[in-house]
């Protein structure tokens, strides 16, 4: 075809040559040629406070943020996440020289891995994992080692719940002198399991105990149910020197489209992923900045209500999920659901999502794609609840199907 190169090396660098179209991609086109529910990709069907919607507006009617803002972020938003980290965990940042605001905590997590990275480096993730984390490690050239969440088939918290838990020995016995981070998420995705006060302790000691460096995604906080507890890692003894904490908007105030990101951390560590981050976005989301400076403030009453309300869906989605014969993980954190596939049948949890929308009407995610251990993984299915009642209680109805 005339202007085609003829040359035989593949377009796309071997970093990323593993990396294709996202089952994100596959799975949401999947539901509109189907018309199936889609409680595969992850982002709320309704908009977050109507205040909150106005600021933004009013922040693009007097020109704030419609020109290139600061590259940290504007004052006003870095100020409010300093507010925030100090008012829910007691935790003291400037927002001069400790806090960078990003496209999102994608982005976030991309800048923090390049930046701190050397080819060749050693990054130990918790897995399965969200799948930029995989895409930011080969970026950067760095070696992703997993650590595999496994299922407990007891639930002996003492509510018979079934839960995914971290092995910290395993953890232990994988760092090696080539280790330079440990790259962890809690409240997690995909298994909503919530790391104890127990669990974040270990990883702080071993992280000082090796000297090792760790960013944290903490993007869930806000989302945790039941006697779960947040607590963050820079809180913890030796932890705040070493840590890159990473918080976004979009999951707290269900306006995901807006991109706003932030990374919290010493001066050294923030001036490492600013340098990295100005050469990806540069900056972005002007004036959805000064709108969620707006939303970090609001009263306690909104983190409560809004933290009732998707306990009240994942609570309608996990009943649904249970009498349609899977066998349900309910999760403690995020607004995500994993299942057991076993239980009808099926192993194969990527056969399984490709058929599902011809079966129910409803489309899910492999959690396989988390995984590199893709056999770990095979047959764990995820649904997203952070969805309206009626639709969440449409596609229980529609699940029942396969109970039959």
């Amino acid at each position: 075809m005339a202007g085609m190169t003829s040359s035989a090396r593949p377009f796309l660098n071997r970093r990323l040559a593993e990396f294709g179209t996202t089952i994100f991609a596959e799975m949401s086109a999947l539901a509109m040629s189907t018309g199936s529910i889609n409680l595969g990709q992850g982002f709320p069907d309704t908009d977050g406070p109507e205040e909150i919607r106005e600021a933004a507006v009013r922040a693009l009617r007097d020109g704030r943020g419609n020109q290139y803002p600061p590259g940290p972020g504007v004052p006003e938003l870095r100020t409010a996440i300093a507010s925030h980290q100090k008012r829910h965990y007691g935790l003291s940042y400037d927002p001069d020289t400790e806090v960078l605001v990003t496209a999102g905590a994608t982005e976030a997590i991309a800048a923090a891995l390049l930046a701190l990275l050397e080819p060749g480096d050693e990054v130990i993730a918790l897995e399965p994992y969200y799948d930029s984390y995989a895409a930011s490690i080969a970026m950067a050239g760095g070696t992703r080692v997993p650590v595999t969440l496994r299922p407990d088939e007891t639930g002996d918290d003492g509510d018979g719940h079934r839960r995914f838990r971290l092995d910290l020995d395993e953890l232990r016995d994988t760092v090696t002198e080539r280790t330079r981070l440990l790259l962890i998420n809690t409240p997690h995705n995909p298994t909503g399991t919530v790391l104890t006060r127990a669990e974040l302790t270990e990883i702080a000691r071993i992280a000082v105990e090796r000297d090792l460096l760790v960013v944290t995604d903490e993007v869930y906080e806000h989302l945790v149910f039941d006697d779960a507890e947040h607590v963050p890692l820079a809180t913890l003894p030796g932890m705040r020197e070493r840590t890159v904490t990473i918080g976004s908007a979009g999951k707290t105030f269900s306006f995901t489209g807006w991109k706003v990101g932030w990374v919290t951390a010493p001066p050294a560590l923030v001036g490492a992923v600013r340098s990295a981050k100005q050469f990806l976005t540069y900056v972005a989301s002007g004036p959805f900045q000064y709108a969620v400076a707006e939303a970090l403030a609001l009263p306690d009453a909104y983190f409560e209500d809004f933290r009732a309300d998707m306990l009240r869906k994942r609570d309608v989605l996990a009943a649904g999920l249970t009498e349609a014969g899977f066998a349900v993980f309910r999760p403690r954190g995020t607004y995500f659901i994993t299942t057991d596939i076993r239980p009808l049948g099926e192993t194969d949890g990527f056969a399984f999502c490709r058929a599902l929308p011809e079966r129910a009407g409803v489309v899910a995610i492999p959690n396989a794609v988390f995984y590199d251990h893709r056999e770990a993984g095979a047959p764990f299915v995820r649904f997203a609840f952070c969805k309206r009642d009626e639709v969440l209680q449409e596609a229980a109805g529609r699940l029942r199907r396969l109970a039959s």
